[in-house]
């Protein structure tokens, strides 16, 4: 498999976690080192492990994978997109109550939610007879940049309240709208 082939699938699974990263920015207080290093980290690795995953089960769970992935898929994102909404409306003074995505349960389900096509990736490289361990690396690295980069984007977008409680809303339904198009994508409607 060619770099160029490579980069371009790494490219296009980290499209999810770039919007992801986008909205989670856009609902945080702040974006600091930290926030952002977990967020990378735990898309990336979930990412480029989600690829090993596939590769290793590939004929012994692909039925009941391609059955559910894109349910789950969008469940995750639904609920964390419908908490950003709501988070968007509340009054002032409910603001520091709500969730960090970057992280406990919320990161995990968003890195689960965004890494899901990653692993129907590594399932077709077992298929195909590629070997997996720098795919894997390769995607994983590209996932962490992307989401670091969307991270930091999404908190310019929403660093004016106004403009902010406007992109959080927007980030939630983003995050509604992935979890449609993968439904899409799966043939659901």
């Amino acid at each position: 498999m060619s770099a160029t082939v490579i980069l371009t699938i790494a490219f296009a699974l980290a499209l999810d976690a770039f919007a992801v990263s986008i909205a989670c920015g856009v609902s945080l207080p702040v974006v600091d080192a930290r926030r952002t290093f977990r967020l990378s980290w735990h898309f990336g690795i979930f990412q480029g492990g989600m690829t090993i995953l596939g590769w290793a089960a590939a004929l012994s769970v692909r039925h009941l994978i391609e059955s559910i992935d894109h349910w789950l898929a969008f469940a995750f994102l639904a609920f964390i997109g419908v908490r950003m909404i709501i988070g968007a409306i509340k009054p002032k003074e409910e603001e520091a109550k709500t969730c960090d995505p970057t992280k406990g349960g919320t990161m995990v389900m968003l890195s689960v939610a965004t890494s899901l096509d990653a692993m129907a990736v590594g399932i077709s490289f077992s298929m195909l007879k590629i070997s997996v361990w720098l795919p894997a690396l390769v995607i994983g690295i590209v996932a962490g940049a992307m989401t670091a980069i969307g991270l930091h984007f999404g908190k310019l977008a929403g660093s004016s309240s106004r403009l902010g409680r406007w992109a959080e809303s927007l980030g939630g339904l983003v995050l509604i709208g992935i979890g449609l198009k993968i439904l899409h994508e799966h043939g659901v409607f």
